[in-house]
């Protein structure tokens, strides 16, 4: 891949994503589906099933190589690199998994609202590890959402969501013109930090699987003052220092590091979602 065609790069600023995207093929992407549900055999339990600590969702390129192999394929990287410039870090990662037959959703929401970062230049890149489909459960975009600026939200709505603070969207947003973006095995999206979107129940007989990874310039800051956020620079160089860099796991997983990295994370997240909800947008 060498990054995204003029057409393709604008189609992503008017609308506020872009679906599909080629990251891997569907033997890869079997291979790293393969490699997580190793990780879960040896952890005793799924880690969206509430069997094993909610941390091992979270962050797992600070943990595993094969994790952060996913998350700064060059491909995607060249892609990044087109919409926010050559020096990046990875804010974060999450497993976004539905269980088939479950009733996991995400509702409609802006990935922006809890994670402290400005400027909105955030860029979530998803990238399927099994279909993710009408049936199974896909994400769907409100196109131009973007240009809405951050809205309403309300946490802590309903334990089946799936997002950090199981957050939903406040008012009357019109969804008539979302947009499925179904995904095979090996492709990916692309949305705004701003872009309001949504994913139903698993349907399907299989599991929906989804390695989300987000990119931040190094301009960005984060708003919180719990602690200093963490961030990996995957590519280029940081010039702002706003973020403690973390390395990547280069001699197999470290439990500490990444207890660790996920506990700084989750602190600021909090602290967010608590700002949000006391005094509206920060």
């Amino acid at each position: 891949m060498s990054g995204l065609s003029a057409q393709q790069a604008a189609d992503y600023r008017r609308d506020g994503f872009l679906s599909p995207l080629q990251a891997l093929s569907a033997d890869q992407a079997d291979a790293y589906r393969a490699k997580l549900e190793l990780f879960e055999h040896e952890l005793g339990g799924r880690v969206t099933s509430g069997d094993v600590d909610e941390k091992f969702r979270y962050r797992l390129h600070t943990l595993h190589p094969w994790a952060h192999e996913l998350a700064t394929l060059p491909g995607v990287l060249d892609v990044i690199e087109d919409l926010i410039g050559p020096d990046i870090l990875i804010y974060m990662t999450t497993m976004f998994i539905k269980e088939p037959g479950t009733e996991a959703i995400t509702s409609w929401h802006q990935d922006a609202t809890y994670f402290g970062l400005r400027p909105y230049e955030h860029v979530s890149a998803w990238i399927a590890l099994s279909p993710a489909t009408m049936e199974s459960g896909c994400m769907q975009f409100v196109p131009q959402s973007h240009d809405l600026g951050q809205l309403d939200h309300r946490a802590h709505v309903d334990r089946k969501i799936l997002n950090g603070a199981s957050q939903e969207l406040l008012g009357d947003l019109d969804h008539s013109s979302a947009v499925a973006a179904p995904l095979s095995p090996g492709e990916f999206s692309l949305h705004h930090t701003l872009t309001v979107h949504h994913s139903p129940a698993n349907q399907s007989d299989d599991r929906r699987i989804g390695f989300a990874v987000s990119y931040i310039p190094t301009r960005c800051r984060h708003l919180g003052e719990t602690r200093r956020a963490p961030a990996m620079l995957v590519r280029g160089e940081d010039r702002f220092g706003h973020f403690d860099l973390e390395p990547a796991p280069a001699n197999g997983p470290d439990f500490d590091v990444h207890a660790d990295s996920y506990a700084r994370y989750r602190a600021n997240y909090n602290e967010q979602v608590a700002l949000v909800s006391e005094y509206g947008e920060a």
